[in-house]
């Protein structure tokens, strides 16, 4: 089997991105599945091996077609000298965080890399360095041409997404329109279709408000907008339900009976996820053509440069790529055949039918 190539942005260089993913990358069973590649830079890799103390050997490569498959591989994407300043946001760690991901996104769009894993990025640090969107899924979205996209938090069989990602909560309600509400869960569907393999998902919409409206009590949106998206879908043949109240659905574990959950704004999604998933939860964006995904942590500072940072979501961010990257292959590849099978079914026919045209003729 080939291997798959899997790109890795270093994220903010001074938090514990580099330290996560050199963790992660130490094991040798992971250069035997598939091929590393981290963009960055091979100076500011071996700072932060030093801090990890930890018996890690790197390819500094030129390109992604200058890949040794059996190592993990470093491709210098500047050749500045970097001040790193552990635990504290700043431009410089803002500007090589973007260079990396900029750098790495034109090689995932190219083909040359299979999937993307994005460590931490600080929000604050890169507005000083002029990056003009709210986090990774928006910069990707665009950048990758999809349009759309799906913020998507995954944590073996819970996974929940997001109708709306980064926003001010006076903002969301009117974000919160049938149209977003429409595709976010045709998103959610084709995802879990195309990317976990699910044939017949199962779908759960929260409501937007407290006991999702009450019939329109508290708010009209889950009546007007998302009831009706709701029920459109269903017609379309997705296995849907809603919308539920945020609070007893998760808290009487009504959560388990579904395969994917969507929630309307990100604390409504994000608090009951990392209550249940936190250090082994990964941010997936689905809907993106290429895949993508990130650990569920920021870039915590107080932890940078004690050799103390917890791997396992970097680690399960990893793979879950690398599962995805092989999954939509599959996908691809079946849909591929069964598309040649029904053309050729077609042009029997169409033989067959002329057949009887000639001998009526």
């Amino acid at each position: 089997m080939e291997k798959h190539k899997i790109g890795i942005t270093i994220g903010d260089i001074n938090g514990i991105g580099l330290e996560v993913i050199l963790k992660t990358l130490a094991h040798q069973s992971v250069s035997k599945q598939c091929t590393p590649v981290i963009f960055g830079s091979s100076k500011v890799v071996s700072y932060h091996k030093n801090i990890v103390n930890s018996d890690f050997h790197f390819h500094v490569a030129r390109s992604a077609d200058d890949l040794e498959h059996n190592k993990v591989n470093v491709i210098n994407c500047w050749t500045d000298r970097v001040n790193i300043t552990l635990g504290k946001p700043t431009e410089e760690s803002g500007q090589y965080a973007f260079k990396s991901l900029e750098y790495a996104t034109a090689e995932l769009k190219a083909g040359r890399i299979d999937a993307l894993v994005t460590a931490p990025i600080n929000k604050e640090a890169m507005k000083m360095a002029g990056f003009p969107f709210p986090g990774h899924t928006e910069y990707l979205s665009q950048e990758l041409g999809s349009g759309h996209s799906l913020m998507l938090l995954v944590q073996d069989e819970l996974k929940v997404g997001l109708a709306t990602n980064h926003l001010p909560i006076r903002e969301v309600a009117g974000a919160v329109t049938k149209e977003r509400v429409l595709r976010k869960i045709q998103l959610l569907d084709q995802s879990l279709r195309m990317d976990f393999g699910l044939e017949k998902p199962t779908l759960a919409v929260l409501g937007l408000n407290p006991h999702a409206g009450d019939g329109g009590a508290i708010g009209r949106e889950d009546e007007e907008v998302v009831r009706p998206s709701v029920i459109e879908c269903k017609k379309k043949g997705m296995l849907v339900m809603g919308p539920y109240p945020a609070d007893g659905f998760f808290g009487s574990g009504q959560y388990r009976k579904f395969d994917g959950i969507l929630a309307m704004y990100h604390d409504q999604g994000l608090v009951p996820f990392k209550t249940l998933a936190f250090g082994g939860g990964v941010n997936f964006t689905a809907g993106l053509p290429h895949v993508r995904t990130s650990p569920d942590h920021g870039t915590a500072y107080d932890l940078a440069g004690k050799n103390e940072a917890d791997p396992s979501s970097f680690r399960q961010a990893f793979f879950l790529a690398l599962d995805i990257a092989r999954q939509r292959k599959r996908y691809r590849d079946i849909h591929a055949n069964a598309l040649k099978r029904n053309e050729k079914v077609l042009n029997q026919v169409d033989e067959v039918l002329q057949e009887d045209e000639q001998e009526e003729g």
